[in-house]
């Protein structure tokens, strides 16, 4: 008699909350920026919407925004996984793109210009120093960060196929370039995944193929309403 057919587990991933530098569109890598009062209202609602699912397996990026938005949800417990830190800007940390490309004379977007470009100017010079980066560098190449999330998949895909559903907290640019390593598409792909601050995406499998279900399923606020379409 055949065992019958585990059915897999469900990936939910979660961006942080928001903070003054992402509502003020600052590329934030490293930088230990704090939620705002309203990232924390984002992800008690995030958590809402999340109550009553089990996961067997709950990651969260060690920086102080996803370690608190991981808590906000329901998961203080979650383990740090340092693979799920943002991308690291390098000389683009702290800055707008508004305020590199005018700096570079050029059109530029992280993706896929990426950070290793020769900025004049700096974007964490107002950051307190226990906020800073701890070890300033040229930034991460974007294969670099790809590298990164296969090796998160690595770690929880054994939990999914055993039929259990994984949660991952973490931040805008890392969880996007990290469904293009789950479907297998090129990094740039990422630029047109639009992730809101504490936005939840369920990715998980469709006739044994990674597929993507859901994305960028927004925190309901309030009198906000709800749209998976």
């Amino acid at each position: 008699m055949t065992s019958p057919e585990v059915i897999p587990g469900q990936l939910v991933l979660v961006r942080h909350g928001e903070t003054a530098w992402s509502r003020a569109g600052r590329h934030t890598g490293r930088s230990d920026i704090p939620l705002t009062d309203a990232g924390e209202a984002q992800a008690r609602a995030t958590g809402i919407a999340l109550a009553g699912r089990h996961f067997s397996l709950v990651l969260t990026s060690p920086l102080g925004r996803a370690r608190r938005t991981a808590e906000l949800v329901g998961h203080g417990d979650a383990l740090v996984e340092p693979d799920l830190a943002e991308w690291d800007y390098g000389p683009v940390e702290g800055l707008t793109r508004t305020q590199v490309r005018e700096n570079l004379g050029r059109p530029w977007s992280v993706l896929p210009g990426g950070v290793r470009v020769p900025v004049t100017i700096s974007g964490t010079a107002d950051v307190p120093p226990e906020q800073r980066p701890a070890e300033p560098g040229p930034g991460e190449l974007v294969e670099e960060v790809a590298a990164r999330a296969a090796r998160v998949i690595a770690r929880i895909e054994p939990t999914l196929l055993a039929g259990e559903d994984v949660l991952l907290v973490a931040h805008g640019h890392l969880l996007r370039i990290f469904t293009t390593v789950w479907l297998d598409l090129h990094a740039e792909v990422a630029e047109r995944l639009a992730l809101g601050t504490a936005a939840r995406c369920v990715l998980g499998y469709d006739r044994g193929v990674r597929s993507l279900e859901h994305w960028n399923v927004l925190p309901v606020l309030d009198d906000d309403t709800e749209d998976l379409g």
